[in-house]
């Protein structure tokens, strides 16, 4: 059987985020693209079942749709099939919108702040737990990452494990002990180049919240995140090697760093006023 991941998204047809979401992942997984498998959260969460026959699940970020306004379509049968999804145990790695979602869902609570927006690259800090985490623990104590949000955890769930923080935001990634299901705020699917693409797109909408001043510090963080990198391709390795699936293996081993083609659209594309990465 084939390698497949399933991909929730929150993103509206309209936006070109949308194909260049998936490409990301599947570029940072070492994967072609037709392994990620895209699901219209707009429509609805998936299935159990369709969760069943994908190798793991992946949730990305948002173009128009904030946890603390519960503006998503369908938010609260989401929020109970993550839930779900979480009891069951199954691979996860959600960035972004997907980690507010993911602390949300389980007795979490995420909070609109403009204060601590972080649009651009930001040093990330690993906790002690970070540092010893199977996933994290292939980065080093301090890291740079992408990063493009308004929002942020004010309380964590109970019972998880806080693996990062920044000098703005104090909750930065989650796991959920014992579980291979990870979350952050930052995006690791991003690199340097994907994100500046990423940035212009919102580039409408940023000069309605923000000054010149602070478009332009915004645009001067942008640095490459290396580091950063190296995390998805080591979310693969734990979620292939004790399974010792053939199919994923060679999909990881064959495609990781193939640059994945991108449908091409163009850089200045408007979006609705009110929405975010």
């Amino acid at each position: 059987m084939s390698l497949k991941l399933l991909l929730l998204q929150a993103r509206r047809p309209q936006d070109p985020a949308r194909y260049e979401e998936r490409a990301s992942f599947a570029k940072r997984l070492g994967v072609p693209i037709h392994a990620i498998v895209p699901h219209d959260l707009l429509q609805g969460p998936p299935s159990l079942e369709e969760i069943h026959h994908h190798r793991a699940v992946l949730i990305g970020g948002s173009g128009e749709f904030d946890v603390s306004k519960r503006n998503l379509p369908h938010f609260e049968a989401t929020l109970q099939r993550l839930r779900e999804m979480v009891d069951l145990g199954g691979p996860m790695f959600a960035s972004c919108f997907g980690f507010q979602l993911l602390v949300q869902a389980l007795g979490g609570n995420i909070v609109n702040d403009p204060e601590r927006t972080e649009i651009g690259t930001f040093p990330i800090y690993l906790t002690p737990e970070g540092e010893e985490d199977e996933l994290f623990s292939v980065l080093p104590s301090t890291f740079l990452a992408q990063l493009g949000h308004k929002e942020r955890a004010e309380v964590m769930p109970p019972g998880v494990l806080t693996l990062a923080y920044s000098d703005k935001v104090a909750y930065e990634a989650l796991r959920i002990p014992g579980k291979p299901i990870w979350a952050t705020q930052f995006h690791p699917e991003l690199d340097l180049e994907d994100h500046l693409v990423r940035f212009r797109r919102y580039l409408n909408i940023y000069t309605h919240l923000f000054s010149e001043e602070e478009i332009q510090a915004m645009l001067d963080s942008f640095k490459p995140s290396p580091e950063t990198e190296k995390l998805l391709p080591r979310f693969m390795d734990i979620i292939c090697a004790p399974h010792q699936v053939t199919s994923c293996m060679e999909a990881h081993g064959t495609n990781h760093g193939s640059p994945i083609p991108v449908e091409p659209v163009e850089m200045g594309t408007p979006m609705p006023a009110d929405a975010a990465t």
